[in-house]
């Protein structure tokens, strides 16, 4: 077993609550029969990638985003990422929220909230914060997918975490960069013999999965079936934590893209 129990429930219970809250913000920007399609707030504009062929510009801009982050750690340029990761969490805070409340509320919470994230180094508001921010990235890119163009995405990423982690290791090297700025991007729980993380990508791969299968299947939010992916994913990262040994990384995008395709398979057979 990797972690604790307790500490491998806890980061389950963070992920599938993150899955969960993030269907029903993404199920706030999808388009309604008979209504005008919702705008995201701040006038975000959503890409224009064709759903068929939309995995290949996002996968771009991992690796652009993670070549980035890279050059940002070998200069050791903290501030700028300081910088960026406070933006970064401000407007996916603020496109989240802005599903529940007013823009104009939303805006100032997620300003707070962005900066409880920086600066404040608590671990419970730092993912209790987590919980809200990948719905605002399933929001933006689930109505460019549909379910060809998703799976396609999670065999890439899936293939790109076991080559990072296994092979050229610099995922490991920027989580533990983030670890030590404790302004990590993801579930982060220190403990007596360690610390569990799971990482950003792990919770909002997922999901984009999960809501363009919703988008897909036409499902309710809060059915039963509309977590039934949500369900498996968080099944196959509690098996990962319970198998895996203590003191090694494992590149978890897939295992949980393994529960995603069960799930999406059993979801089939009872459609």
């Amino acid at each position: 077993m990797k972690h604790a129990f307790s500490i491998i429930a806890a980061i389950c219970s963070i992920f599938l609550l993150s899955q969960i809250i993030g269907l029903a913000i993404t199920d706030h920007y999808l388009p309604k029969p008979g209504k005008p399609e919702p705008k995201l707030p701040l006038n975000i504009e959503r890409p224009k990638f064709k759903e068929k062929t939309s995995f290949i510009p996002i996968f771009l801009l991992i690796l652009v985003a993670t070549a980035i982050i890279l050059l940002i750690i070998k200069l050791k340029l903290f501030k700028l990422w300081r910088i960026g990761f406070f933006v970064a969490i401000w407007l996916c805070l603020t496109i989240s929220f802005s599903a529940f409340i007013k823009e104009r509320y939303a805006v100032f919470i997620a300003l707070i909230l962005a900066g409880v994230k920086i600066f404040w180094k608590s671990v419970i508001p730092q993912n209790v914060i987590e919980i809200f921010i990948y719905g605002a990235l399933a929001a933006i890119f689930v109505p460019v997918l549909n379910i060809y163009s998703a799976s396609i995405l999670l065999l890439l990423i899936s293939f790109y975490d076991w080559i990072s982690v296994r092979k050229t290791k610099h995922m490991v090297k920027m989580a533990k960069f983030q670890s030590k700025l404790r302004n990590f991007a993801g579930v982060f729980i220190p403990y007596k013999k360690g610390v569990a993380i799971l990482g950003g990508g792990d919770i909002g791969f997922p999901l984009l999965f999960s809501g363009t299968a919703v988008k897909e299947f036409g499902l309710q939010i809060f059915s039963f079936k509309a977590l039934i992916i949500p369900l498996f994913s968080t099944l196959a990262l509690f098996l990962l934590f319970v198998l895996g040994k203590k003191k090694k990384f494992y590149p978890a995008m897939p295992y949980l893209s393994m529960g995603c395709f069960v799930g999406l398979l059993v979801l089939k057979l009872i459609s």
